[in-house]
């Protein structure tokens, strides 16, 4: 069996999530590789390598420099015919979810989703996801190769393996037809701290916060603990806090170390985005709200006379 991971990058970073599923990945596969593709990407290979690629392959070309998925499914299906990948893994976001429909086209090739994790059975891989609103998991496979699997994100947190991988250098073939979008601007979106995917703490508000300026209070405290603030569905579609911090089945799937809901119910929907949080932490004034049947700890309470609190706590502990 033989594995690919494409390994998204941000500016001179791998994102977590590319890093988390090549860690995975090379669990079950030892020999797995790592593809990088774009304009400039050949520094980045040292740090594939450190998280668990035998093999790091480097697609650097001018052409692939903007972020389209097009050219990047044109090199990337030309490195699987040619090395003859069984499996070609993906962390789930907007570029690397077009790349991998736009390769299941053109390979002719099953692609799996939204899942939670993959096994190796038998050299046969076998994924892992859940269905029917999340109150079940079902193992799913592929008739064929190659198989191609999209992760949700957060699946997997990195882990650097100290060693290593060798590094090669592999030829883009964009293809004309693939050179017809062309990229106008990028912007980026100003932010002041980690966003939602990538910090270890969260602090996250609900409808229960009351208002949009008393997200202030909860702002403060993920300052304070170096975190992140995050926001459930009921408080986006009241237009509160953006979409982009939004947990859940229809924003986005996190795992931190540390989350703090203020103010959450704990609805199902939200439950799916954070429930693999390494610690979890609940301040609602309803002892009874859903949240608390699967908190690591509970705090029942106004939120507006223990977040103030906590933030103070944590300022002078850190002094």
């Amino acid at each position: 069996m033989s594995t690919l991971v494409f390994l998204e990058h941000n500016g001179s970073t791998i994102t977590k999530g590319s890093l988390g599923v090549l860690g995975k990945a090379a669990s079950v596969d030892p020999d797995t590789a790592g593809v990088l593709v774009g304009s400039g990407v050949a520094g980045l290979a040292d740090q594939a390598g450190k998280y668990g690629a035998a093999k790091v392959f480097v697609i650097d070309d001018a052409s692939l420099e903007a972020p389209l998925p097009q050219p990047r499914v044109d090199a990337i299906a030309g490195l699987v015919q040619a090395q003859g990948f069984d499996n070609v893994l993906f962390a789930a976001s907007v570029l690397a979810s077009d790349i991998a429909g736009g390769l299941s086209s053109r390979l002719g090739a099953g692609l799996n989703w939204d899942l939670g994790d993959i096994t190796n059975d038998g050299g046969e891989l076998v994924g892992r996801r859940s269905a029917l609103g999340d109150t079940v998991l079902v193992d799913v496979g592929w008739t064929a190769t190659p198989r191609l699997a999209l992760f949700r994100a957060g699946s997997f947190d990195p882990s650097e393996s100290g060693a290593a991988g060798a590094v090669e250098n592999a030829s883009a073939d964009v293809q004309d037809f693939s050179q017809g979008a062309k990229l106008t601007a990028q912007d980026q979106e100003e932010s002041s701290g980690p966003s939602i995917e990538e910090a270890d703490i969260l602090v996250t508000g609900g409808r229960g916060v009351g208002s949009p300026e008393a997200f202030s209070e909860l702002e403060d405290l993920a300052k304070a603990l170096g975190g992140a603030v995050a926001s459930t569905r009921a408080v986006v579609d009241s237009g509160w806090y953006p979409y982009a911090t939004q947990i859940g089945q229809t924003g986005k799937v996190v795992s931190p170390k540390l989350y703090i809901g203020a103010g959450v119910s704990g609805a199902i929907q939200h439950k799916v985005g954070m429930q693999s949080s390494q610690t979890i932490v609940s301040i609602n004034k309803d002892g009874n709200a859903p949240i608390f049947e699967f908190s690591d700890f509970g705090v029942v309470g106004d939120l507006h006379e223990v977040v103030p609190k906590l933030t103070e706590l944590v300022k002078e502990r850190k002094g």
